[in-house]
């Protein structure tokens, strides 16, 4: 199993936050009929149907017309509105996020490593490997470098994470449409990839490894089989694992994407 240390981690983290905004937006904003007395029929009845989708309490926030190739500076100054953490702040300093995500989404969607699109992540530590009679396995302390992401993903704001995705959308659509996917929805891969990640397996034993010439692989057939992108979230450990998967399971429920 080689351990490299461009990890989908971050891209974990993107597709939590879009996901998120989605489910927030299309099932509790978009898809909620609003309610209205019986005395306010008659203004009922003036309304656009697109008025009665939106709650009296939610905001309504326009898409931004902004440039694809401008935006960097954008996201930055939404995202400073989600969380205060440290360590979102230096991931998002980096050139062309929209692109690096919706890159890294299509990548893990169909089972490959988004390390390229995510090289500014680079964990602390090394990748440990445990020997006790000749045998090896993934030390467990090795699952610690990963921690971060659930701290990230648990500062962000929610209600925040809907205007980020309101925001944002069109720009996302035309960076996948960029990518070579001229006729196809971005939310088609984006459940993609959320699949591809729930299909993880947890595993509270310790993975036993085989030591080849420069690096290791898993000596369960099941788990080497994964993909690419399956097994960068299997490294990060069981307790990071029901973190991610259970925020996402929650969430494709949500958009029926489970039962």
């Amino acid at each position: 199993m080689e351990e490299q240390k461009k990890v989908i981690t971050a891209g974990i983290i993107f597709i939590l936050l879009i996901a998120a905004a989605a489910i927030v937006y299309y099932f509790f904003i978009y898809s909620k009929p609003q309610e209205k007395p019986a005395e306010s029929t008659e203004i009922v009845q003036e309304q656009p149907a697109v008025e009665e989708k939106i709650g009296p309490e939610e905001e309504k926030i326009e898409p931004l017309d902004v440039s694809l190739d401008e935006s960097d500076a954008l996201v930055r100054e939404l995202v400073k509105e989600l969380s205060s953490h440290p360590e979102l702040a230096l991931w998002m300093m980096n050139d062309e996020l929209i692109r690096k995500f919706v890159a890294a989404v299509d990548n893990i969607a169909n089972g490959n490593s988004p390390a390229t699109q995510i090289d500014f992540f680079d964990p602390k530590g090394e990748f440990k490997v445990h020997e006790e009679l000749g045998e090896y396995s993934i030390d467990p302390e090795s699952y610690e470098r990963y921690d971060i992401v659930a701290e990230v993903f648990a500062s962000l704001d929610t209600k925040g994470c809907v205007t980020l995705y309101k925001k944002l959308m069109p720009a996302i659509q035309e960076a996948y449409k960029d990518l070579g996917y001229p006729d196809k929805d971005f939310n088609d891969t984006l459940k993609k990839a959320m699949m591809e990640l729930l299909e993880v397996p947890v595993v509270d034993e310790p993975i036993k490894l085989e030591k080849k010439v420069v690096t290791y692989i898993m000596t369960e057939p099941d788990l080497e089989a994964l993909s690419a992108a399956q097994k960068h979230l299997l490294r990060m450990g069981p307790d990071n694992v029901r973190g991610i998967q259970g925020q996402l399971r929650r969430m494709a429920r949500s958009m029926g994407f489970l039962d």
